[in-house]
């Protein structure tokens, strides 16, 4: 038996019962190193597989060999397995190989929800979630996403918005958009969410602050019906141009 389990944050509070069942349940976690330091409290006596950034598919393999020798194994992502986590890598190895392994997925927190939390009602409409990282999607591919988006007016949320490998990509993307974003939209900042270190700010497109971006950062920016108000970020039901 395969978990894929999506951790939200990180902390117990913002864990499903589901989560956290299926956690104590497992004898083997699977995980990045640092996401399996945030469910310390979980692990006790249990088997511990982890390792580093862009290992993902050895993380997997891993936990298909565990659970075929008859374990209970949990592989951890962060927010939600099913949103930029491991769920797609654990069935599509499942499935490729054909083994009768049972698979279940156990959603998260994800980084968009938690965040508009803090931010009031910013996803109240139509919305829609684009990585900035082209590890797996090409750039092209990316911008295209970005200027129809866009241009249909979702209200996007951007995921891995900005790292030290690439810095310039969030203010190309910015650039791209602003055809169709107007200067005064509402953009909103928020860093390690569901975290002890957690900020949050908001700011209008035309003022974006760049610099205060990196990894553990999303970017949530308003469609033309998104408003400011009392430090909340608010996207009315209905659509209004």
């Amino acid at each position: 038996m395969i978990y894929v389990i999506g951790i939200g944050p990180g902390a117990k509070e913002t864990m499903t019962l589901q989560a956290i069942s299926a956690l104590e349940e497992a004898e083997v976690i699977v995980g990045y190193k640092t996401y399996i330091n945030l469910i310390e409290a979980f692990i006790a006596d249990k088997e511990v597989i982890k390792n580093g950034m862009r290992q993902e598919i050895d993380r997997c393999k891993l936990a298909v060999e565990c659970a075929k020798q008859g374990k209970k194994v949990a592989v951890i992502s962060s927010g939600d397995s099913g949103i930029y986590g491991m769920a797609g890598l654990v069935l599509e190895l499942v499935t490729k190989e054909n083994e009768d392994i049972p698979v279940k997925v156990i959603p998260g927190i994800t980084a968009s929800i938690g965040g508009a939390s803090l931010l009031g009602a910013p996803i109240m409409h139509d919305f829609c979630h684009i990585s900035l990282s082209d590890l797996l999607t090409p750039w092209d591919v990316i911008e295209k996403r970005l200027r129809l988006a866009a241009e249909a007016d979702f209200v996007i949320c951007l995921y891995n918005p900005r790292s030290k490998g690439r810095s310039g990509h969030l203010e190309k993307a910015f650039r791209i958009m602003a055809e169709f974003k107007g200067p005064d939209t509402p953009v909103g900042i928020l860093k390690d969410v569901g975290r002890p270190e957690e900020s949050k700010t908001i700011v209008t497109y035309q003022n974006m602050d760049y610099e205060s971006v990196d990894m553990t950062t999303i970017v949530i920016i308003g469609n033309k019906s998104t408003f400011i108000h009392n430090d909340y970020m608010i996207t009315p039901r209905g659509y209004e141009v």
